[in-house]
């Protein structure tokens, strides 16, 4: 069965136009991609993958933040309207994903060492690795140093920071364990 959002896609010039340029600046981009418009992909792009079908929807903004850091979105996943994926290690996004709009994806923290100034202070960071078949709701954050399983689910507006193991569903600030799949 296709996917109810791709089957109301409507991949115009402007989009194939978009993946012609893309595809020039990304380390890997796959067949079949809808990159809506206003779509950024910044800083770093040699270090950006997306795989097949992926669906990067309008305002989302994926950043590869220094000449080391990668993100990859695997097949078939969405990624919703104004949705921010800012790596400064790694994040990797399995195959199959539902990211809802306004969701936060990061994998650094600023340091905030008493007696010295902030703004002069460096990342912490840890990877983030989000399975397969994972939806996350709108307006989560996911943070630094995350993993969550395959088949998870994270409610709209949770914080997550920590495991959620497979088939999980987690939701509140801070995210915890409110059920499993059926």
């Amino acid at each position: 069965m296709a996917n109810q959002l791709r089957k109301h896609l409507k991949f115009s010039w402007k989009n194939r136009w978009r993946i012609f340029v893309e595809r020039k600046r990304l380390k890997h981009l796959g067949k079949d991609v809808f990159i809506d418009k206003n779509v950024e992909l910044q800083r770093f792009p040699k270090n950006i993958s997306v795989d097949n079908n992926a669906v990067l929807k309008e305002g989302c903004r994926i950043c590869a933040c220094n000449e080391t850091a990668t993100v990859s979105i695997g097949e078939n996943t969405t990624v919703g309207f104004h949705t921010f994926i800012f790596a400064s290690k790694k994040i990797s996004i399995g195959d199959n994903c539902l990211i809802a709009p306004f969701v936060y994806v990061v994998d650094s923290d600023h340091s905030s060492k008493k007696g010295t100034l902030i703004n002069q202070q460096g990342n912490v960071t840890a990877e983030v690795s989000i399975g397969n078949d994972v939806w996350i709701g709108t307006g989560a954050k996911i943070l630094k140093g995350t993993i969550i399983e395959d088949g998870a689910i994270i409610a709209a507006g949770a914080i997550v920071s920590g495991h959620v193991k497979s088939n999980e569903i987690y939701g509140g600030i801070p995210a915890k364990k409110i059920s499993e799949r059926k």
